[in-house]
């Protein structure tokens, strides 16, 4: 039988587009691709010349190699130019739309296969009548694929071969895009088999369903096909499909999807009018009404069966205007795969996104001549500014008698109206859902211009999973309860229209009652799309909750979330009754400062901790209330690891309150600085260099009372000392402040003797504090510690040019030599560069509620996996920065849980090799910084740390990152690998698995005594058993006091001195919030042996073969040397003897 092509747009399977789109592409195909093709053409001179079957270069003439542009070369140039960054964006676009296209060798298969099934279906058996409701003469196993709910239908069915089979969807018109190929066969149901009036009570679907059973059950025999399954399209349970795979190797290739559909002009398309009901209330629900309801989606779901020819003949048309319609088609596509927004009940798919570029162009928003780039941009545009929720558009040209749009938009929530003038191609689109459509492209737009963001890989090449775009998640779990929902909002008339199915009719009313209560809180409230089911045609038809459960994602106002106040209009209001309807119990009168009596909800919330999951108490309440769907079917992800970096037990609190009480200490300190007299130089400036200070510090110090009994005295000072036999005192953060004096003609040009001048002014400033305000002070040669309001500054006095004398040196000629050393780099970091680095991200949080909450998560991640060496806590904090200061394709994060999920996968997936991370903080850097940090980055890439990261005070060196990476790449490597790792786990899970490191890898673990770990009670799973460190509860005083021992943590004195001893042997992890194993190493070249030194004994054993004597690591003294050293500290040694060979 001769096979037509003609059309309905069908989307494709989600795109996991990768940094490389090569490898998406299956060997064999590039290889057939590659013999189809045959040898290139050169685009002026000669062609090549082939001998033996090989290319050989063809010698060209002067004039053909220096020949002037031609017309179309020069229209290229200019057009990258205009309408590109650059002509790489061009490439970049070109080389996509290249691997999302289909092969020649895969278009032969497809119509290879589809000739295959069109014989088939040739043989379909004929049947005699039979009641609708006789599936007797079905066998084999086969299921009808319908829910038969009510099971009472009238009708008589019988089987028969096809009238005709035609190819629609977007494979004929040439939109159909890698990967998850589907090919749409439309299979004519003979009009005998159907009856005019069938359109009532699901006597067509119902129809339908059976005879693509009769089908599958045909083809079940034949060995040309593969596995088939059903499936529904676009979730409708009213439009099932029977899905086939090819045969062997091929079966993974593409699926062919068949629709069964009636005759052309079968059913009067006025019959499905919004307006109109085709379902019998008597019928559905035995009990007799007076008032039919309309059933608009049950009509559009008919009308849909009997329409994709005509789209396909309309796409055509319009197609063969526009020569690049089918690569705007892809690229659009893709855009959509991206965003999760191209598959399931109620998706944008491929179909409305072709239908939505033929408007434009039918109605001349876009012309003919666009390329595929302006067409997905005019669309995005259109997308952007356009609001179908308001104001529907229409493909029909003349009125007629079709519905008008106020009619659709009485019965639907999006309006897209087809060529017939009698479908809405958006009946089953929430609002919801195009809103999230409009924001996307809105996004899109924003950073589509800016030159200093990756447009394509943000733009085409980021997935936006739910879980990593919204700030808040919440699944309902049991979705059996939403038939209670159904019952209780009175939703009988809905539930007959979508067939009985009660998630999607309680999903709309959900949706509403969220948004009325959200209101400001939220910028957006989005929502999944249930995935289209897929069963074995050998099993029934799912029931309605045999899916994933519901997700809702929350893009959050973080001026508002947070608020624990619900203000209502005034107690004498009209909307006063409306308001307390909504809130029930909740809503209570309260008399405000300002005089005014209104309604009111307060939520519970002390904490900032607290007070962002308020959403969370306003979604359980609203939900129970309205929709009788209890706390418990509700699962709320938005304070996913919150417990990892809470502070205090009594009050939850993940840091903020305490890293503010540090700020207002410190900033009253700097106060008192300022006005300090007596001092040979005015200060010129007080700037923190602290964590604590940027609300950054994992665990913010917090103001502690002293239990002076715990410990012993020192002699002379009366300092407070640790106890021999007691557990180790609380650990005392020293706070660093930095302390500027002015610049004056007195002071040396010596680097001793600018150290003895900064010694003495340690001493005066310690004098003055103690003296006009009582603080307990401690000065040294290089800080003075002072002990205020319960916790310690450690102030440093800088000198500005101080760096510049270190880099000084007189050589043996008296010639000045100025050379750069670490001393040097080391002052200049803490004295100016790290000061400066706090007040900017000091401002950032200002800007960005949650940023120091990401920082504390990302960095107690890093610390538990035994990173914290190798990333610094400045580095984590700039990586941090980044995904606030330029977070495309994504909005700022607006929770500290999807903040740390993008922090792991920026680790994960940022291509550390090939491109730096450019760090704008304060927005500084302009298009030409980032050409030129790019350009320096690769003519120096073999000299540069292995993660690099530019800011606008550091173009070309990576300061931040010099350190620990900079000598290991392997552990980059690794910190990718747990990172990818952690957010396979994180995603789906949202387990505290991942902030537990595996210690398989490592060779030794030194086991240490908690008592001896002073931050044990920062541990991911601390023990149960706790120990007295030395404090009271209580109020703290502001001045006086001893001094305690600050900075004391004999964990990390361990460390030091076992990196000194052995550090050319191993490296040595450890977490430092509160553990209590650290993880030995041994070096790749550890072992190997070496020849025979007397000065390079250390640690070694002499082995001799034959005449020479050589020395290895002796392993069993190291080990011994380990609980040695850290005798009270280690509790035991664990060797793995199975990690190295000795």
């Amino acid at each position: 039988m001769e096979i037509k092509r003609l059309p309905i747009e069908q989307p494709v399977n989600k795109l996991k587009m990768k940094a490389t789109a090569k490898e998406q592409m299956e060997q064999s195909e590039s290889s057939h691709d590659e013999e189809d093709e045959g040898p290139t053409r050169a685009k002026r001179g000669k062609p090549e010349v082939v001998h033996n079957g090989l290319l050989r270069p063809v010698k060209l003439s002067r004039g053909d190699l220096y020949k002037p542009p031609t017309a179309d070369e020069l229209n290229q140039l200019k057009e990258a130019e205009s309408l590109f960054h650059c002509s790489l964006l061009k490439m970049q676009m070109e080389e996509l739309l290249k691997e999302v296209s289909l092969s020649e060798r895969r278009k032969q298969l497809i119509d290879s296969f589809v000739q295959s099934v069109t014989e088939q279906l040739q043989t379909v058996p004929q049947t005699s009548d039979m009641e609708l409701s006789d599936l007797s003469w079905l066998s084999g196993g086969v299921k009808v694929p319908f829910v038969l709910v009510p099971k009472a239908a009238k009708g008589k069915f019988h089987m028969a071969p096809p009238i005709s089979v035609t190819i629609i969807g977007s494979y004929p018109l040439g939109t159909c895009t890698k990967p998850g190929i589907s090919v749409d066969l439309a299979v004519a149901i003979p009009a005998d088999v159907l009856h005019p009036k069938d359109a009532l009570n699901q006597r067509y679907p119902r129809k339908r369903a059976i005879y693509l059973a009769g089908l599958a059950q045909h083809l079940a025999a034949s060995p040309a096909i593969g596995a088939m399954r059903y499936s529904c399209l676009h979730g409708n349970r009213l439009r099932p499909i029977l899905l086939l795979s090819p045969p062997g190797k091929d079966s993974s290739s593409f699926i062919l999807r068949l629709h069964a559909c009636p005759p052309p002009g079968f059913f009067k398309p006025s019959r499905f009018h919004p307006q109109r009901n085709n379902i019998r209330t008597d019928w559905y629900t035995g009990l007799g009404s007076s008032h039919e309801p309309p059933t608009p989606h049950y009509n559009s779901s008919v009308l849909g069966d009997m329409l994709p020819r005509a789209h396909l003949q309309f796409l055509t048309t319009v197609s063969s205007q526009c020569a690049a319609f089918a690569e705007g088609v892809a690229l659009l596509k893709v855009w959509l795969r991206q965003r999760e927004l191209d598959q399931g009940v109620g998706c944008f798919s491929g179909f409305l996104g072709s239908m939505l570029l033929a408007y434009l162009l039918s109605c001349h928003r876009v012309s003919n001549t666009m390329t595929a780039y302006q067409l997905l941009r005019n669309s995005l545009h259109f997308l952007a500014f356009n609001d179908l929720t308001e104001n529907g558009i229409t493909l029909a040209k003349g009125p007629d008698s079709t519905p008008s749009l106020a009619e659709f938009h009485t019965a639907f929530q999006v309006v897209f109206v087809d060529p017939s003038g009698h479908l809405n191609m958006c009946a089953d689109m929430t609002a919801c859902t195009y809103k999230q459509v409009q924001h996307e492209a809105s996004l899109s737009l924003q950073f589509w211009d800016d030159p200093t963001v990756d447009g394509f890989h943000a733009l085409l090449m980021t997935p936006k999973p739910m879980i990593r775009t919204s700030d808040h998640v919440f699944q309902l779990c049991e979705l059996v309860k939403l038939q209670c929902c159904c019952k209780k909002l009175n939703l009988l008339s809905e539930l007959m229209d979508h067939s009985g199915n009660y998630v999607l009719t309680a999903l709309p009313f959900i949706l509403s009652l969220l948004q009325r209560g959200l209101g400001q809180r939220v910028r957006l409230l989005t929502h999944s799309l249930t995935p289209d089911p897929e069963w074995p045609v050998e099993s029934d038809a799912p029931k309605h909750n045999a899916q994933p459960p519901l997700s809702f994602g929350l893009l959050l106002n973080p001026e508002q979330t947070a608020s624990v106040l619900e203000r209502g209009p005034p107690a004498d209001s009209p909307k006063a009754e409306e308001f307390r309807q909504l809130w029930g119990s909740r809503s209570e009168l309260r008399r405000f400062q300002d005089g005014d009596i209104t309604e009111a909800v307060v939520w519970e919330g002390e904490t900032t901790c607290q007070k962002r999951l308020v959403p969370r108490q306003l979604i359980t309440h609203l939900l129970q209330l309205h929709a009788d769907i209890p706390e418990s079917c509700v699962r709320y992800i938005g304070g996913m690891l919150d417990d990892v970096i809470k502070v205090g037990r009594e009050v939850c609190s993940t840091g903020e309150e305490e890293s503010l009480k540090v700020v207002q200490s410190y900033d009253d300190l700097s106060r008192k600085l300022w006005t300090l007299e007596g001092l040979p130089l005015s200060i010129t400036s007080v700037q923190g260099a602290h964590p604590a200070l940027r609300y950054t510090q994992v665990f913010p110090p917090v103001p502690l009372k002293l239990d002076y009994s715990f410990f012993d005295r020192e002699k002379l000072s009366r300092s407070l000392v640790p106890h021999e036999v007691k557990p180790c005192p609380v650990y005392i953060t020293p706070i660093q402040v930095i302390c500027h004096m002015e610049g004056s003609g007195k002071w040396p040009h010596d680097r001793v003797a600018i150290r003895h001048i900064k010694a003495a002014f340690h001493i005066s400033l310690g004098e003055l504090l103690t003296q006009h305000h009582h603080y307990t002070c401690q000065p040294s040669p290089t800080h003075l510690d002072v002990w205020k309001d319960g916790l310690v500054f450690r102030i440093q006095v800088a000198y500005h040019r101080e760096p510049q004398v270190l880099r000084e040196s007189v050589s043996p000629e008296g010639l000045l030599i100025v050379r750069d050393n670490a001393e040097a780099q080391a002052l200049e970091m803490a004295t100016m560069q790290r000061p400066l680095l706090t007040s900017t991200l000091h401002g950032l949080q200002q800007l960005h509620p949650c940023f120091g909450a990401v920082c504390r998560l990302a960095k107690r991640w890093l610390g538990a996996q035994l990173f914290s060496d190798d990333i610094t806590e400045d580095t984590a904090d700039l990586l941090v920065a980044s995904l606030f200061l330029q977070p495309a394709p994504f909005t700022p994060p607006g929770s500290p849980q999807v903040g740390f999920l993008r922090f792991l996968h920026l680790l994960s997936s940022f291509d550390w090799r090939n491109n730096p991370l450019v760090v704008n903080l304060n927005s500084q850097l302009t298009a030409a910084d980032y050409t030129e940090i790019k350009n320096d980055f690769i003519a120096s890439r073999e000299s540069l740390p292995v993660m690099f990261m530019a800011t606008p005070s550091d173009k070309k060196v990576s300061i931040w990152t010099s350190r620990g990476l900079s000598l290991c790449a392997q552990m980059l490597q690794r910190v990718v690998m747990v990172a990818a790792e952690s957010l396979k786990i994180l995603e789906p899970h949202h387990s505290h698995v991942v902030m537990r490191p595996p210690l398989d890898p490592y060779d030794v673990l030194i086991h240490l005594s908690p008592k001896q770990v002073p931050l044990l009670s920062q541990a991911v799973d601390p023990p149960h058993a706790t120990f007295s460190r030395g404090i009271l509860a209580g109020r703290v005083a502001n001045t006086g006091g001893a001094l305690p021992v600050i900075d004391f943590n004999p964990v990390t004195h361990y460390l030091a001195e076992l990196r000194d001893a052995f550090g050319d042997l191993a490296l040595f992890f450890y977490d430092p919030y509160g553990g209590t194993v650290i993880a030995v190493l041994w070096k790749p070249k550890a072992f190997t042996p070496l020849p025979f030194k007397t000065s390079q004994m250390v640690a070694r054993r002499v082995e001799v073969s034959g005449e020479e004597a050589h020395t290895v690591p002796n392993v069993e003294a190291i080990l011994e040397d380990f609980r040695v050293m850290g005798q009270g500290l280690v509790k035991s040694v664990e060797p793995r003897t199975d990690r190295w060979v000795v």
